[in-house]
């Protein structure tokens, strides 16, 4: 406390940041309240597990498979720290399914909170993208056939799926290319504009408040 008293009385966090920090919470919230804050924490760990997983991962061809099976083997609590980053990615996809039954049943989408809803259902859908960039990542015969299946069902779509599915493939096929377009959105472009949304999304809630309890 003393270390951060010192930086507090010079850089005046705690006054400049009382109106967020300080607001009251209702007496009615109750557990169901708690998925979008768990869902936050969840993105908060895949940061820091993802951070540390870049420190030893080779996007390319030859080597992705290589350095998972070193983190795995020569890297200390390698293999755990991978499990955590994989379990909390599919536990974020759970609770922000939950989340966005919750804020449906209670009507917390009408207005004036429509574009709150929006810019969830956009969270959401870069929830998705992510578990999809980064299933490929480890680079194993299971990534590359789900990545050639995923690719094809968008390439299906009428009109503009092959334009799309060459411009996430990065060509024709699933490629050495296509690994490493993936993991630039993955560590790069989705966290960028998730880190947006978020800010948007808690924005709102800040500004407007929570809706009615269940």
């Amino acid at each position: 406390m003393k270390f951060f008293d010192y930086f507090n009385i010079r850089m005046g966090f705690s006054s400049r940041h009382r109106k967020v920090m300080d607001k009251p919470v209702p007496g009615w919230l109750n557990y169901f309240y708690c998925f979008g804050g768990i869902t936050f924490t969840l993105f908060l760990v895949q940061l820091l597990t993802g951070l540390l997983l870049s420190i030893h991962y080779t996007p390319s061809e030859t080597e992705a498979y290589k350095s998972i099976q070193r983190l795995h083997e020569a890297v200390p609590l390698g293999l755990l720290l991978r499990s955590t980053h994989h379990w909390a990615a599919n536990l974020m996809v759970v609770l922000v399914v939950l989340h966005m039954l919750r804020v449906f049943i209670t009507g917390s989408y009408k207005n004036p909170r429509e574009m709150n809803w929006v810019a969830g259902a956009l969270l959401f859908m870069m929830t998705l993208a992510f578990g999809f960039t980064g299933y490929l990542l480890p680079w194993d015969q299971k990534a590359y056939w789900a990545t050639v299946v995923g690719t094809n069902m968008l390439a299906s779509v009428p009109f503009f799926g092959p334009l799309l599915a060459a411009l996430v493939r990065g060509g024709s096929d699933v490629t050495g290319q296509t690994l490493l377009r993936f993991y630039s959105l993955h560590i790069l472009w989705l966290p960028l504009f998730t880190a947006l949304f978020l800010w948007v999304h808690f924005h709102i809630l800040r500004r407007i408040g929570i809706s009615g309890g269940l």
